[in-house]
């Protein structure tokens, strides 16, 4: 089964990121970045640990508040909302690590995606299970006795349950084997393919760059460098810093 949920025609930008700023404290985790994600895109953001990756998604995802700059989405500002009016915007976050409710069953983190609007959820578990079969072989489990790749899926699948219009991934890769590594992006690589863009940060910037069509470099909290991910493979900055050589 396939599935199309494009909203929008390929190519329109669905998020668009002014100049945002973001403080914790007196630390500057960000300044004056921007960045643009369009309907069929995947783009990664790449940087060293503490560059400000994950504050980027943050911002993006209203878990840390702006100091400046604004966050459209589809040519809307959303600046300043609260969460749970950016999810039912359609902004959907994946965090860093496995978050998931251990000792709940496998359907019922996923019930948990969708916990705006419980509207359609039989379609919602035909497609989660579409894309992981596994989850569904494992859906009366408690979700703490899943591999790490399992749970990673588990994450993406209660992500899915929330109708992304654009899904934010924070490390996918992390902690997984290579082989898992692989699949995981063959899944979102699919998941794009059926009209989801994906603003994906990871550390692993081969498989990153691989999967995505536009990458951003952060460093210190600002843009250090950005372009086409085929061009950004052939950097030298880029090819000594994070693809060894």
């Amino acid at each position: 089964m396939r599935w199309s949920l494009k909203p929008i025609w390929e190519g329109a930008r669905v998020l668009e990121i002014e100049h945002i700023s973001a403080r914790y404290g007196a630390i500057h985790a960000l300044e004056a970045v921007s960045l643009t994600v369009s309907a069929g895109q995947i783009v990664c953001l790449l940087g060293a640990n503490g560059a400000g990756k994950s504050t980027t998604l943050n911002c993006i995802s209203g878990v840390v508040p702006l100091a400046a700059g604004r966050v459209r989405f589809e040519n809307e500002d959303i600046t300043g909302l609260n969460i749970d009016r950016i999810v039912a915007r359609g902004i959907v976050q994946v965090p860093e690590g496995r978050e998931i409710f251990p000792d709940m069953t496998v359907t019922d983190n996923l019930l948990l995606g969708c916990w705006l609007n419980r509207k359609g959820v039989t379609d919602l578990f035909a497609r989660v299970y579409d894309y992981f079969p596994r989850l569904k072989e494992r859906a009366r489990q408690p979700a703490g006795t899943l591999s790490g790749g399992e749970q990673q899926m588990l994450m993406i699948g209660r992500a899915l349950m929330a109708r992304p219009k654009l899904l934010l991934m924070d490390e996918p890769s992390l902690g997984l084997s290579p082989v898992l590594i692989e699949q995981v992006f063959a899944i979102l690589t699919r998941i794009n393919s059926d009209g989801v863009p994906i603003l994906l940060v990871e550390q692993n910037a081969h498989v990153a760059l691989a999967a995505s069509q536009y990458g951003y470099v952060l460093e210190n909290g600002e843009i250090r460098l950005h372009g086409a991910s085929a061009d950004l493979v052939e950097n030298p900055e880029i090819r000594a810093a994070y693809l060894g050589g």
